[in-house]
């Protein structure tokens, strides 16, 4: 038995061929641990999203390998397995707030009524609970990243990984999210967050750094 959730070994990504290639990520060869709260931790460019992103199986490495064995026998790509809260808009447009965050409930074969429960009651832990019944574009930009993470965390996934959470929002609402991840994992989420925001590492106990496409994944801790 193993207690890593993910691991990876010479894990590396190249966007486009030739003379227009760009390396994005570097033979990287770490595993992330059963209940880590890491910060991933970078200047913009750096590789954090794409790290994230074959972190969460919603890309596929150029060499190296990638595995979830925290996640057996399900694996990653089975809904509500691993949350990912993006970076950028990430709602859809067509579905309200609470269809939105009980969309990974739906998928994973939960019942209507059951879902909509639990997404009411993430979304009030949010801050939420008074725009249930809107549609994305009648939120603000922090609401709408706020429901983002809702969205993550509905399903109690064992892998919880987030791209820049706070980078968009108010202090209030930047604390509202932050205390929902440290929650999350404290319930037996495995954590990752990239972020620029010194505060917001220093909450997750290590950090990992990332520049140029290479990653530095020793255990160093943060620092509040």
């Amino acid at each position: 038995m193993t207690d890593a959730v993910v691991r990876a070994d010479g894990l590396a990504k190249t966007y486009g061929k030739g003379q227009a290639a760009v390396v994005a990520l570097y033979d990287a060869t770490f595993e992330l641990m059963a209940g880590d709260r890491v910060a991933v931790v970078g200047p913009s460019g750096s590789g954090k999203s794409t790290l994230l992103h074959l972190m969460a199986a919603l890309d596929a490495p150029t060499a190296g390998s990638v595995t979830w064995p925290g996640l057996e026998p399900r694996g990653p790509r089975v809904p509500g397995a691993v949350g990912f809260v993006f970076q950028g808009p990430s709602l859809l447009p067509d579905l309200d707030v609470v269809e939105n965050t009980a969309l990974p409930l739906l998928l994973a074969g939960r019942d209507g009524t059951s879902a909509r429960r639990a997404a009411t009651a993430v979304l009030a832990r949010l801050d939420l609970a008074d725009v249930t019944a809107r549609l994305p574009t009648d939120l603000s930009g922090g609401q709408a990243q706020r429901v983002a993470v809702a969205r993550a965390l509905v399903a109690g996934p064992r892998l919880l990984l987030a791209d820049e959470p706070t980078g968009q929002l108010d202090h209030d609402s930047a604390a509202l999210v932050v205390d929902a991840l440290a929650t999350a994992a404290a319930d037996g989420a495995t954590l990752a967050v990239a972020t620029h925001d010194a505060a917001v590492a220093g909450l997750l106990g290590q950090q990992w750094t990332i520049a140029d496409g290479r990653l530095d994944a020793e255990r160093h801790a943060c620092s509040a």
